[in-house]
Order: structure tokens, then sequence, then C-alpha cells
């Protein structure tokens, strides 16, 4: 027998048994324990891995839940069924939150918005910004070139042939991305029981607007005049001349969308004009017969 190959094979063997015990015990030494519910969390939450949540992925999320830094509702796009579950590993109440959906703060197509250069650079909004503050007349007009489209993960989100972007509804999670992607803000999350909003973000008022967009909001304040909004869910921002909504107000003031000159406020309804209530009718002053 050849005692340099034994010696070899008993040397391999030696070595193997050393870094073996190495390896268990540095396991022991290093061992981090993880609370098995981590991975039962991140079982129930949707998986997108968006960063919706302000955090890396779903995994980050889940143990962020078990340390009792966040809850599911902190995920818009859990429905409230895995957020029931995610409360019942937990062993705690379930937390639901409101349903939100994207909406575009712009109707400046090339048809109603002026455009001051043809733009051909990069296709990103942001990029075109850079290029003289953006080829639109209307400075806070949507640029058109469908970075909050890139942005969203689940095809809620496509460009028109308007060269706006249009939000599909019923695939909205509510993530933000786009409202993250867009760098002038047109992109915004509303209450999906919403149902109408001002589709413009331009600050300006009266006839500065209406030189750059037929259909901007010019700051008239109509919308939030008591006689047409009694409940007060429409109010004006002194700041941004720019309607607030205020959703939390039970109140669908759908009114408000034909007192609006331009038509900038948006009925996502395309509901038609209420009736005017009918004018009292004038009483008729009694006669009084004269006495002679």
């Amino acid at each position: 027998m050849d005692f340099g190959i034994l010696g070899a094979i008993v040397s391999v063997g030696g070595l193997g048994l050393i870094f073996g015990g190495g390896l268990a015990y540095a396991s022991k030494l290093f061992y981090v324990y993880v609370d098995p519910r981590v991975e039962e969390v991140d079982e129930e939450l949707p998986g997108a891995n968006c960063g919706a949540c302000g955090l890396a992925g779903c995994r980050q999320m889940a143990l962020a839940v078990v340390e009792g830094k966040l809850t599911a509702a902190e995920c818009p796009v859990a429905n409230d069924e895995a957020r029931a579950k995610v409360a019942a590993i937990m062993g705690t109440d379930a937390v639901t939150a409101e349903e939100m959906v994207a909406v575009v703060y712009c109707q400046g197509s090339p048809d109603h918005c002026v455009e001051r250069f043809d733009y051909q650079g990069v296709k990103s909004c942001t990029a075109a910004e850079l290029v003289g503050g953006g080829f639109k007349a209307c400075t806070y007009g949507c640029l058109g070139l469908g970075e909050c489209v890139d942005a969203c993960q689940f095809d809620a989100m496509l460009m028109g042939e308007d060269k706006l972007p249009k939000v599909i509804e019923a695939n909205c999670t509510g993530c933000g991305k786009c409202v993250e992607a867009c760098p002038r803000g047109i992109m915004a999350m509303i209450p999906k029981n919403a149902y109408i909003y001002n589709a413009c973000v331009n600050q300006d008022r009266g006839k500065t607007v209406k030189n750059v967009c037929d259909i901007g909001c010019t700051g008239c304040t109509l919308c939030a005049n008591p006689k047409t909004t009694p409940s007060g869910m429409i109010t004006m921002n002194k700041e941004t001349n720019l309607p607030i909504f205020h959703y939390s107000i039970e109140d669908d003031s759908v009114l408000s969308v034909f007192k609006c000159p331009p038509r900038s406020i948006i009925d996502k309804l395309n509901r038609p004009e209420p009736p005017k209530p009918p004018k009292p009718e004038k009483k008729e002053k009694p006669v009084v017969e004269k006495q002679e």
C-alpha cells in the first residue's frame, strides 16, 4: 500500500473534520434567531417587492411587522384579507387602510396646452425638465414622456394618444410609485371612493393660466363657494391658488364640476349636471281694501 496516498487521505480527512467542527462552532457562535412568524407574515404579503412601504421588499417589511415597527396597513398593495391574516399571526386586531388610487392632475394635451419647442432629447420627464425647464409653456404641466408609466409595476398605467398618462383603476394597487417618479407632481393619490378632483397643479391665476392652457385651473374660487359646496368639502389654498378637496367630509360636490369655467375639475363617473332647485314661488301680497 502506498503510504503517501494514505497519508494524503488522512490529512484531507483531518482537515475536513477540523473545518467542519469550526463551521459548526461558528454557526452556534454567530447564530441569529429569526422569529418563525417572519416567514408566516412574508407569505401573506403580496410579494411585489415594490418598496411602497418604504423598505426594500416584503421580507424586510415582514421583519418590521414582527418587530412591531410597522403594521400590515403600511403595505398599500395588501388587501384587507391579507392584513387580517397578518394580524391573526401577530395576535392583534386587524388594521384596515383606506384604499387609494392614482390620478393624473393634468389635462394639458397638445391640443389644450402650448408647447414652446420640439423636444428631441432622452425620453424621460426628468431629462426634459432639465432642458430649459421643459418644452411646455405651462411650467407645471405634464411632459407626457411616461416616466410614471415606467415606474408602475402593476400594469395600471399607459400613455394615451393625447400624450397624457392614463390610470387603469382596476389594476392600481395604490403603491404610489408613479407619484414618486413624476418630477412635476402631476401624479397624486386620492381615496378610491372619491370621485371628483382638480386635474391641474398650475399655481398661477387667470390670464396667466389661460395663455398657456385653455383647460387649466384659474383660481377663480367658484368651486369652493359656499353656494356650490356648502359642506366645506372644497376650500381654496391661498398660497397655491388651487382648491383643496377634503375627502374626509362626506360630500360629493359634483356641482363644482359644472361650476368650474375651464372644466379643470374631473368627475370620474361622468355624471350629468344636477338639476337646479326650483325657484320659490312668489307669494302674492294680500289685497288690502281701502276704507272710505
